[in-house]
């Protein structure tokens, strides 16, 4: 019995190496860099609302310690200790949480504060998506990484579905000229290269302001007027106060279409704004507001 049970401790210390390698995993993220593990993170830090959202999406939302301000999905997430905004990280408060993952966002956050993280020695993973077909991908991607690679794959096929139903619902509809308000004192808009504008153009959307650089930026009244958008979306929670002043200032320019027709209406930044499998929610909510813009205008 000795020599059997000898021989079985003998095997266990063998394969206790190979455990261990088995449970490292290894990504790329966004951004094209790799992010090696020893074994999934246990103690999770989000620097953006978006990040927040997915780690719960992939079933890791227990493992965040940490989060940065408007990471407000799932209410879970509003309890989360707070590291900071979109202006400035708490490093200090990153540290004393012991992270063994960040994740960043790199548009979002202060570059020379995602490098000191590094440098600190903390694992980050940098989040960054600007097309609706990449959130499958990331989806999948961070689910490896957390070891939820099979929630998060089903989650990613579920939003695939609904994804490819709503392309085919929108195929062949007439194109709108559409501006996209997201903020309004500075007036800023979106380009091309944002993901609101990807789902701009699912829904058959032209952003009249798409070619300018940077990603956000900053417009004159004058340039709007003379784009005449057929449909004009501003950033706002659609019930709220300042939907509705936002809705109001636009309507003193009658010669736009968009406000001859009655075509300026709020969507909320959350849904639209933010790479998450909520986005199609926000799609939808667009694409209902180009097919009313083509029956004010006559257009199917």
């Amino acid at each position: 019995m000795r020599a059997v049970w000898g021989a079985v401790w003998l095997v266990a210390v063998a394969l206790a190496p190979m455990r261990t390698a088995a449970q490292q995993v290894e990504v790329v993220d966004d951004l094209g860099q790799r992010v090696r593990l020893a074994a999934p993170p246990r103690r999770i830090v989000s620097l953006a609302p978006h990040a927040t959202e997915l780690v719960f999406a992939v079933g890791a939302g227990a493992r965040l310690v940490g989060a940065m301000d408007h990471s407000d999905y799932p209410p879970a997430a509003r309890r989360l200790p707070r590291v900071g905004d979109s202006r400035s990280i708490d490093l200090e408060a990153v540290a004393a949480l012991e992270p063994d993952l960040v994740i960043v966002w790199p548009t979002g956050n202060p570059p020379s504060q995602v490098e000191r993280l590094a440098k600190m020695g903390l694992p980050v993973y940098r989040s960054e998506l600007r097309r609706l077909s990449e959130i499958a991908d990331a989806m999948r991607r961070l689910g490896m990484l957390l070891g939820e690679a099979e929630a998060a794959g089903m989650q990613a096929q579920a939003f695939e579905r609904e994804l490819t139903a709503l392309r085919r619902q929108q195929e062949a509809k007439a194109p709108v000229r559409t501006f996209y308000q997201v903020w309004p004192q500075p007036l800023m808009t979106l380009n091309d290269q944002h993901l609101a504008s990807d789902v701009i153009r699912l829904c058959g959307g032209v952003n009249v302001l798409g070619a300018l650089t940077p990603l956000v930026p900053t417009v004159s009244t004058e340039a709007v007027l003379a784009a005449d958008p057929e449909l004009i979306l501003v950033s706002a929670p659609p019930a709220s106060a300042q939907a509705a002043q936002q809705v109001q200032a636009w309507r003193r320019f009658g010669r736009v279409a968009a406000v001859a027709h009655g075509q300026v209406r709020a969507v909320d930044p959350d849904l639209l704004n933010r790479p998450t499998p909520r986005i199609l929610l926000g799609a939808r909510e667009v694409c209902q507001a180009l097919d009313d813009a083509r029956r004010a205008l006559g257009r199917r």
